[in-house]
């Protein structure tokens, strides 16, 4: 019986730690969404491209009289959606990762997307490979989720004495 408590807090500890790893994402970090520099159209896709985007994390963007749409990968490709899957224009939006896969976003102001603000961004599923080991630096706009992980270990170290004690 203790074999089996022992497992099974095993697992919820697991579970805790694994919830709490999230991270939440700042679209061009203090710059926030803007249409990009002259001769930088890219600059969206290439930061999307340094960072791992996991199930469960979110994309967070800030603008200033613009808009963040989500759309097909053909609305991506031509700029426009008459109906995008979702959107928002209240200056300060969180998209959350509920799937992996390509999430693809666009700025719906006229002439803006066609400059460079659109991005593409791939969401790692639970059948993907273990992440790289952590690098001494965080990646550009990412706010860890660590409090979630503190938690968990503390629950850990408070609760197991007792039951190896007991085992």
């Amino acid at each position: 019986m203790a074999n089996n408590l022992l497992i099974s807090l095993a697992v919820l500890l697991l579970a805790l730690i694994g919830a709490s790893s999230a991270t939440d994402f700042e679209v061009g970090a203090d710059a926030g969404w803007i249409v990009p520099p002259a001769g930088q159209a890219d600059t969206y896709n290439e930061w999307a491209s340094k960072n791992r985007f996991l199930l469960g994390d979110s994309v967070h963007f800030k603008y200033k009289k613009d808009s963040v749409m989500l759309v097909t990968e053909e609305e991506y490709n031509k700029c426009a959606s008459a109906h995008p899957i979702f959107f928002s224009n209240n200056g300060d939006t969180e998209v959350h990762l509920d799937r992996s896969g390509l999430f693809y976003f666009i700025s719906g102001v006229t002439g803006h997307c066609e400059r460079g603000q659109k991005m593409a961004i791939k969401v790692i599923g639970p059948n993907a490979p273990p992440p790289a080991p952590p690098s001494p630096q965080q990646p550009s706009g990412a706010a860890p989720a660590a409090v979630g992980s503190a938690i968990a270990v503390a629950v850990a170290a408070m609760i197991l004495p007792g039951i190896l004690r007991d085992v």
